[in-house]
């Protein structure tokens, strides 16, 4: 085979980085002694171990486990990488391990030139130690040793680095990468930069913290937590223990102090076996558990390839959907029995459970009177509001809202703001949780309903201004009304759904099309759409101004500007034509006002 472009494969397009070199070398060896222990299941725990060593100029991996014959060698390390069919015998002896043999051995060429095996079988007493060499241009040789060359059963590889992977290599960084990936592995594992002499310095010293004995449960829980900060770099708002014994899965959730934005999902740590399989595990948990990050450690979940990721199955599912409910039992019993906590959770991480009580009855019945909400009120839970409130009214979007706040909440309007992800339909379902409220769309009718209308002789004064602001904002389909409302210092109210948007684009579109069928169909729906408002507000001093102006072309262009001034303070955003208008309005009124002071 060619081996050079094998490596190449997997270095650009199957490994994320030649720093899994040492994390295969170490699988292998867990796997080895996993075989060792079910050769000699009698033997103590710990009897067994893996012994690193790196001083710069090589680095050895060496094992206690079952070891490999020659026929192994031959099987296995002969046909390095070659997709050749195993026995079944030889994969049901080995599922229990994490990797495959062939493979993993290859990346360690992404680092050395040259790949030194020692072995000698534990299964056989006076087995003979094997060598092979492979390098990186294919070739390979294997020979017989005696068994003094390796005195005990087991394996050790040697790499001699390469000029250029010393950045992977130095002993330093041996040190870290068997840190990092081995920190949970259940058999013993030191390193050593000084040659075989003297015990090493432990890797992995001491189990994961949730299989360690704790003298009360708030010790247990302090020490999880301290596990999550020192992992995640924050300190968790709680901490929640996740075991699945059907899948051997063990770990802690660390739920973030602080929100995050929508819909961003946290990479999680995965341990399978005791290995760290990755750090940016996504597909561990739903997308709406953005709140969390985790560790696991598991048996039965499926590595990938290149075993930095978790191949998608039945069990990941079934996984997936396990350590959700898991996290639902916690928000439970946080609302059940902690509100101190509840509260600091929810106002982190709202806009999560919010996601999560739109297809989740259990938590919409737990959580929504207490879940946070804009309103006319300011920021409250819509149990409060529904208290003052007992018709709610949603608006559609943001800019709605912005449109009527201020002025349905001087009329004692109640109006949520629906314009927000998932809040417009968890707001309708209100009533479900308490039978007496009301819950319904603003709709602009509701809230000109509530407006004072003028007298009769002021409307009449106002009427040649209120047609000739008609004319003006017909371009726009917009009607112009007269009403009094509070606050006084709002000029004007425009209140535009978004059916008498759509209009607009109808009309606009019937203009283009006119005298073609299609502009027929969109005229006869221009004639029946609703259409946006300009409401003056006769209490502003600015308005009773402008209705007794009786110069024609100043009364349009007051009536232009009043209207840019109400679609400025709606916060949506302008089209190329009311930006004109505004900018022509201001223009005119100055000319106007500079006219007049000559």
């Amino acid at each position: 085979m060619d081996l050079r472009g094998l490596v190449d494969l997997l270095s650009h397009h199957l490994y994320s980085s030649p720093r899994v070199y040492l994390r295969e070398l170490l699988q292998n060896a867990v796997d080895a002694l996993t075989a060792r222990h079910t050769l000699e299941p009698s033997a103590p725990a710990g009897s067994f171990g893996i012994r690193l060593y790196a001083d710069g100029s090589e680095v050895r991996v060496e094992d206690d486990g079952v070891g490999l014959t020659e026929a192994d060698v031959h099987t296995f390390l002969a046909t390095i990488g070659r997709s050749s069919k195993r026995a079944e015998k030889i994969a049901e002896q080995r599922a229990d391990f994490i990797g495959q043999f062939g493979i993993g051995l290859l990346s360690c060429f992404l680092v050395a030139d040259e790949i030194h095996v020692l072995s000698r079988s534990a299964r056989t007493p006076d087995a003979s130690t094997v060598e092979w060499r492979g390098r990186g241009d294919g070739s390979y040789t294997v020979r017989t040793l005696p068994a003094s060359a390796r005195p005990r059963p087991g394996t050790t590889v040697t790499l001699t680095p390469r000029a250029d992977a010393d950045e992977w290599t130095r002993p330093v960084q041996v040190q870290a990468l068997a840190r990092h990936f081995g920190s949970l592995l259940r058999h013993p594992v030191s390193f050593s930069d000084g040659g075989a002499d003297g015990p090493g310095i432990p890797v992995n010293p001491e189990a994961a913290p949730w299989e360690r004995p704790y003298p009360t449960p708030g010790a247990r829980s302090r020490a999880l937590a301290a596990y999550g900060e020192e992992v995640f770099g924050f300190a968790p708002l709680d901490t929640i223990e996740l075991d699945l014994p059907a899948v051997g899965l063990k770990g802690i959730a660390c739920v973030l102090p602080e929100a995050v934005p929508a819909g961003r999902r946290h990479g999680h740590r995965v341990h399978v076996k005791g290995m760290l399989l990755s750090e940016q595990a996504e597909e561990i948990l739903p997308e709406w558990a953005f709140f969390v990050r985790c560790v696991v450690d598991a048996e039965s979940l499926r590595p990938t390839a290149s075993r930095e990721s978790l191949y998608e199955d039945d069990t990941l599912a079934a996984v997936r959907d396990a350590l959700a409910e898991r996290l639902r039992a916690w928000i439970a019993r946080a609302a059940a029995s902690d509100p101190d906590l509840l509260g600091r959770f929810l106002r982190a991480h709202h806009l999560a459970v919010k996601s999560l009580a739109v297809h989740d009855d259990e938590i919409l019945r737990m959580l929504l009177p207490w879940l946070p909400f804009e309103t006319t009120d300011g920021h409250c839970t819509l149990d409060e509001f529904a208290r003052t409130h007992p018709t709610v009214l949603v608006t559609s979007s943001v800019e709605e809202f912005r449109q009527v706040a201020a002025i349905a909440s001087a009329a004692g309007l109640g109006v949520v703001n629906g314009g927000y992800t998932y809040d417009r339909e968890l707001v309708h379902r209100l009533p479900e949780i308490r039978p007496g409220a009301a819950v319904s769309d603003l709709d602009p009718a509701t809230l000109t309903a509530h407006l004072d209308p003028v007298d009769r002789e002021t409307e009449l004064a106002a009427a040649a201004y209120l047609a000739q602001a008609r004319d003006a904002l017909a371009v726009f389909d917009c009607d112009v009304a007269l009403r009094t409302f509070q606050p006084a210092s709002a000029p004007a109210l425009l209140v535009d759904s978004r059916e008498a948007r759509h209009e607009r684009t109808r009309s606009q579109l019937a203009r283009e099309q006119e005298g073609g069928v299609w502009g027929d169909i969109l005229g006869a729906l221009r004639q029946e759409a609703p259409r946006a408002q300009l409401i003056l507000n006769q209490l502003n001093p600015l308005v009773r101004t402008a209705v007794a102006i009786d110069e024609p072309e100043l009364a349009r262009t007051s009536a232009e500007a009043l209207y840019g001034q109400a679609a400025l303070l709606s916060r949506r955003p302008l089209r190329p034509a009311e930006s004109s208008l505004i900018n022509r309005s201001f223009l005119d009124l100055l000319a106007h006002a500079l006219r007049k002071d000559s």
